[in-house]
């Protein structure tokens, strides 16, 4: 069964959804890495995706879906995906949706929380350590928080509505939060 992961900002999803391919032997898709990996064959969507990139602009949500599509297509159904960072929003949820079912895959939702004000203090941390532009601003912090809370939460309740989110608790070191993720998956 696949998985779509969800958390807000610096709750370790990226870290925890490579830690579960790793062990479990999933796919990992996670959709920045996808487009460049996708940008990178020579393919028509490849091309595309390619040119997109260079150009600086955003990949439009249609050509997301169809490297969603493109990646369950190619992957055999006995190989489970993790997606992270996908739906990010209600316009994306239907779509996504369609492609899994259309590929014969059937998903659940985790949702791995943390305290917000943790969140923050540890994108900070990582963003001194790591050196990254994109994570240093505390603004920017907050407002991709804001953005989570206004977009990727109401999707996450669609799910709940439909009974396939378990919630993790998020606090604690990596492998404490490993050990409950991998628990939940397990079961």
């Amino acid at each position: 069964m696949d998985l779509v992961l969800f958390g807000i900002q610096g709750s370790g999803k990226g870290t925890q959804a490579r830690k579960l391919a790793e062990e479990f032997g999933y796919i990992l898709f996670e959709t920045g890495g996808a487009l460049r990996a996708i940008a990178a064959t020579d393919s028509d969507l490849g091309r595309q995706v390619k040119e997109i990139i260079d150009s600086g602009h955003h990949v439009s949500p249609e050509i997301v879906m169809d490297v969603v599509k493109a990646v369950v297509k190619g992957c055999p159904k006995d190989k489970p995906i993790i997606f992270d960072g996908i739906p990010r929003n209600m316009d994306q949820m239907e779509p996504f949706n369609q492609v899994l079912a259309g590929g014969g895959r059937e998903f659940r939702c985790i949702e791995i929380h943390v305290d917000e004000e943790a969140a923050v203090q540890r994108i900070l941390k990582r963003a001194e350590i790591e050196g990254r532009a994109d994570d240093a601003s505390e603004e920017k912090i907050r407002l991709r928080m804001q953005l989570f809370h206004e977009k990727t939460e109401p999707v996450i309740e669609a799910y709940r509505a439909k009974g396939v989110v378990v919630d993790v608790d998020g606090e604690g070191d990596v492998e404490k939060v490993y050990k409950r993720l991998r628990k939940t998956v397990k079961s």
